[in-house]
Parts: C-alpha cells; structure tokens; sequence
C-alpha cells in the first residue's frame, strides 16, 4: 500500500510485495494448481517458503498470482483473450519489480466467483522482476487489501475499479465479507498443512478460528486511506524472546503505549520487518552470529533452535524454530534470521511498528474480514478485523527442528547453543541514512504538533513585544510625571477684570428709596 504525497513511491516500492534479500532460494518441486480433494477453497503453492501463489482465471485462461494482502490491485503477463483494453496506463512498484502497462477489463474467475469486466493491468515487460516468479511458473500477483490502496481504482474510478476481492463481495450479496488463507510449511517433517486460500468459508477442520478474538484493525487518519493495512494491536507486552522473557518495545505510532505494538500481517513479505530492537533481541545473543550490513539481516548457525512467541487478544502464538532462522536459502553454515530489522518499510508517517509475513504466517490460520471497508456488499456492516487461530504445537517443534536441521540428533542443550548473557547481547549497528530516516519519520509523524508548536511561539513572541511596547511607553508617561506632579498648565492667563462701580442714575435707583 502507498503513502500520501512526497513518500508515495518510497514507502510503496517496499511494502506491497515479497522482501527479496540477494540469497537464492533453493529449488523445490511444486505440483502446480490443481484442485485437491481435501481443499475447502483455492490450493495455495508454496514456492520453497518464500512465495506463496494461487490459480486466477481472466478471460478464460489460468494465471498463477502471488498472493498480497499489503497490496490492492490485479496484475498479470501473458495472453488474455477477449480483454478490453482502456488506454490507460498504470504503475505499480514492489520490492521484486514494477509491474506497469495499461489497465484492462477482463472477465475473472476466482474460487468459483466469476466477475465481468474486472479491472487489472496487463503487464507486457516482466524484466525487472524476481526470476524466482518465472521460475516457479506465476505470471502475476493478486492483491487481496482494500479498495484505498488500489492504484488501478484510483485511475478508472470506484465500481469498475475495485479491487477483485471487494467486486466478489458487490455481486455476491449474501456472502459475508472474509477471507481466510493458510500456509503449509516446506522441510518441515510433520507438517500436515494443505495450503488453500477461501472466501467466505472456513477451511474444514479449523472452524474454530470463529471463536478466537476479533482483532479490530488500526485505522489511519482520513487524509491518508490510501494506506490503510491490516494493521492490528499486539498485546502489552506482546513479544516473547528466546530466553523466555517478554521484549519490552516502544511503538512509534502516535497514541498508543502500553507496550503495544502495532502490526501489519502481510502476506506478501518473506521475511518478517520488525523493529531493529526486537531483532536484536531475537539473535544478539546467539553464539557465532553476526549481523551483514550488506544483506540487511542476522546471520545465524542454522542448527541453532530459537523460539519466540507473539501475543493477540490474550492469545499466544508459538512461532516454529523452522520459521525463526530460515534455511530456504543458499547460504551455507549460516542462515538468515527470518524476523530481519525494518528499514526499507520503516514507516515515516508512523503508523505501524512492524510487519509480519510469511515465517509468521506459516505459524496460524488467519481470516480476514473487510466489514464495512467494502461498498454495497452484504448486510456485514461491522468493523473490519483479523483473526488468528495458532497451529504450532510447542510440544512437537522441538522434535520437528532436531529431525529437520540437526539429522535426528540433538544437541540443543549443547553449551556451544546456550544464549550469552543479556550484558553480552550485540546490537545490528544503525546506517546513517536509517538514523536520517527516522529523524525525518519523527518529524512527519509529529508536523501536527510541530506546526502548533511554532505558532504558538511566533504568537508568544507577539505578544511579548506588544506588552514590552505598552510597558515602555507607560514608564516614560509615569516617568514624566513624577519629575513635577504639582506643575501648572503653562495655559495663557486671561485678561485682568477692571470693575467700575455701579451706575447710581435713576435708572438703577432703589425702587423702595423714596423719591426727592
């Protein structure tokens, strides 16, 4: 999803598709979209862990697309027959490329829906992205997050322009507004997760993801929609470490402290972007770790067993050691730490800590519900929110990491993989253009405050020197008058009175003297 205005293209780039660090992914062998007998909904493909794709159909043909939910809009590559071309031109930028040509109207079939005229571009240069798409058979990408986002709706308008997923829901009235994705997990040996994305159903077997707590989702403010995630609230606290303890982390989205974090879940991301802290917290006290400044990521001996937990709505989530230092990647005796420190997504305008993917999503089934975020659609008309259903079993992942890295033979309790003291804890070292972007993510985050802040000074200053003019004018007037407070009005003074006596003539004679 983009940001307003200036970080519009910055932030979009990073944060609408899969992170792909310079590691190749391992080859796996994938039996590509058929429909599975014990599939509820759509079969979903894991492309060795880092990408996950399900089968669309638009005009008739059949597209493997990357599922996103941090992204809105439809794309594919190839032959569309009978498509309909607007001749308009879109751009959408993600971390494997750009996807770019003109929007087209296409008749798109999706988990037994059928839609007409749905809107997406066709791209026709697929250079720029990942050959691990080519490679792994997707011609496209799907994004499943709301209509704000959507660059496609933003060019040929609301309706025709929605997002596929919110015109399944216009045309479908009765159907209620959510969808649900779960994600098997490759090399892992016990695994039983068959993969598969619904709408409106629930997977059969894990229905009891209706009764966990709905996660209300975090709203941006309204002159930013277009950024609106499925952002939803750790809990106080929310972080469970290695060493058992809870990672105390200070969120850097306005009005909300406590200890909460708040947390895109994105599907789109390989690797989970957390805050550098957390990260930190996670891997500095591994033996024979190291943090590449050129890769972005902890690099760990991948037999280490590292288990952390997140917790939603008072519920706990084990995250499997599989999922916490990944070995889908060629890397040798060192693997990537899976929960990698947040900097190309880091958001400027503040509002979200962190994003977790797919080494989190592998670790619960989610359902997705749009609520009211979707426009003349079904009697749902509540907020919109996630929920989290847990599927690791700590009882079991132990013996899942020790069978799958270690060869069956564990040597977890080995002091070689006991955790440094916390005192000893190394620390991913900061860039300068991160220190840079997060001075200039405290100023954007806090502008409001900033811009009243300087007025109020400027009127502070105002006013002391109008009060400063009055008072130096009042001293110079009492100044004045205490010199001589008895001085007389230097005022001409009249003419001197002459009085003449009175006229003693008959005229004024006395009426009562008697007359001569």
């Amino acid at each position: 999803m983009h940001q307003l205005g200036l970080f519009s293209s910055l932030l979009f780039i990073h944060l609408t598709a899969a992170v792909i660090i310079p590691f190749r992914a391992l080859p796996r062998h994938t039996n590509h979209f058929f429909k599975r007998n014990n599939v509820t909904g759509v079969p979903v493909e894991n492309a060795g862990n880092v990408l996950y794709a399900a089968n669309i159909t638009l005009g008739g043909n059949p597209f493997g697309v990357v599922l996103d939910t941090g992204s809105s809009d439809l794309w594919v590559a190839g032959d569309v027959p009978g498509t309909e071309d607007t001749g308009k031109a879109a751009a959408v930028g993600y971390a494997i490329g750009e996807a770019k040509g003109n929007i087209h109207l296409a008749t798109m079939t999706f988990d037994d829906y059928t839609v007409d005229k749905q809107a997406y571009i066709l791209v026709n240069d697929t250079s720029t992205f990942s050959p691990s798409l080519k490679a792994n058979g997707l011609q496209g990408l799907v994004g499943l997050g709301f209509n704000a986002g959507s660059v496609v709706r933003g060019i040929v308008g609301a309706g025709i322009g929605d997002t596929p997923v919110s015109r399944i829901f216009q045309q479908n009235k009765t159907t209620q507004n959510f969808i649900s994705l779960l994600l098997d997990r490759q090399s892992d040996p016990t695994d039983s997760v068959t993969g598969q994305i619904t709408v409106s159903e629930l997977v059969s077997g894990y229905e009891s993801i209706a009764s966990q707590p709905k996660l209300s989702i975090k709203d941006v403010p309204f002159l930013d929609k277009t950024s609106q995630h499925w952002a939803v609230f750790t809990d106080k606290n929310g972080v469970i470490g290695p060493d058992g303890n809870t990672i105390s982390i200070n969120s850097i989205v306005p009005h909300v402290s406590g200890g909460k974090l708040v947390t895109v879940i994105d599907s789109g991301f390989t690797l989970s972007q957390v805050p550098r802290k957390l990260s930190d917290a996670i891997y500095g006290r591994v033996q024979g770790a190291n943090y590449s400044v050129e890769d972005g990521v902890w690099m760990v001996p991948c037999d280490q067993e590292l288990n952390i937990t997140f917790i939603f709505g008072g519920i706990k989530i084990p995250v499997h050691p599989l999922d916490v230092v990944s070995k889908d990647f060629n890397t040798g005796p060192l693997c990537p730490g899976a929960y990698q420190p947040i900097t190309t997504a880091f958001s400027l305008l503040g509002e979200y800590d962190m994003i977790l993917g797919m080494s989190f999503l592998r670790n619960a089934y989610t359902l997705f519900d749009y609520g009211n975020f979707i426009d003349d659609s079904s009697n749902d008309r509540g907020d919109p929110y996630v929920q989290l259903l847990p599927l690791t079993d700590p009882a079991t992942m132990h013996a899942d990491f020790v069978k799958a890295r270690l060869n069956g033979a564990d040597t977890t309790g080995s002091p070689s993989k006991a955790l440094l003291p916390a005192s000893q804890e190394s620390h991913s070292p900061v860039s300068a253009q991160e220190k840079k972007q997060h001075v200039v993510g405290a100023v954007t985050r806090n502008w409001p405050y900033i811009l009243l802040g300087c007025v109020i000074f400027v009127l502070s200053v105002l006013g002391c020197c109008v009060y400063a003019c009055c008072c130096r004018k009042r001293r110079k007037s009492v100044r004045g008058f205490a010199q001589n407070p008895y001085q007389s009005i230097q005022d001409a003074a009249p003419p001197p009175m002459h009085m003449k006596p009175m006229n003693t003539g008959a005229q004024y004679a006395d009426p009562y003297h008697p007359r001569a």
